[in-house]
């Protein structure tokens, strides 16, 4: 389930983009398009040989799962928006610096993105859920801060944004910023629910996504 959404919804999202910017050689024409198209499949085949799923486990904070209803909007308008202003020169900004910048962001974003679904494994879900045998993991990229999946949305956002040079993209950050702060909340609350004081422990000697920021 987990393998064939990912790659349909990838594909869907890829083709609005690419339909909203414009006739699909024009658009292939920019190597930062192109790339952003190549980097989006290649996350998308990657993650699909993590064992991240949709799993609601042994334990789901049902009441969480209103956040997809906004997510599913934002990103619609996300995937359509900035192509769509990048091939009429509404509100974008300028230079192809913008575009190889915006791709190295996105690139580094996947990759925060996609690395905690092979460290969590199985525990990695799309619902707010407690998995069996769940257990926390606190080093590595989780030894500073408590989300650095989230991290990597943030930045594939701001880099998908750039790519189009898409400066009403990027105003409407704030949507995702909402979202993503909900869906942390919920989480953390599962979790110091599950795993009192050591999760308390943790969290007090990390941050949520940006080490001395937030």
């Amino acid at each position: 389930m987990f393998v064939a959404s990912t790659l349909a919804l990838t594909a869907l999202f890829l083709a609005v983009a690419i339909g909203a910017w414009g006739p699909w050689r024009e658009f292939f024409a920019n190597p930062a398009r192109t790339g952003v198209v190549a980097a989006s499949l290649a996350m998308a085949v990657v993650a699909c040989f993590s064992d991240a799923n949709l799993s609601s486990g042994r334990r789901e904070d049902t009441a969480s799962r209103w956040i997809f209803v906004p997510f599913a909007i934002y990103a619609v308008l996300l995937t359509w928006l900035p192509p769509y202003c990048d091939r009429r020169d509404i509100l974008t900004l300028d230079g192809e610096a913008v575009r190889c910048a915006g791709l190295a962001v996105f690139v580094v974003g996947g990759v925060l993105r996609i690395a905690p679904m092979f460290i969590l494994g199985a525990r990695f879900s799309a619902l707010v859920a407690i998995q069996e045998q769940h257990e926390l993991v606190t080093g590595g990229l989780y030894r500073t801060i408590r989300h650095p999946s989230f991290l990597g949305a943030g930045l594939i956002t701001v880099g998908w944004c750039l790519v189009f040079r898409s400066a009403l993209g990027l105003l409407l950050m704030p949507i995702v910023i909402w979202i993503g702060v909900a869906r942390m909340n919920a989480e953390e609350a599962l979790l110091a629910a599950e795993f009192g004081e050591r999760y308390a422990a943790y969290r007090r000697r990390t941050w949520r996504i940006i080490p001395w920021v937030y």
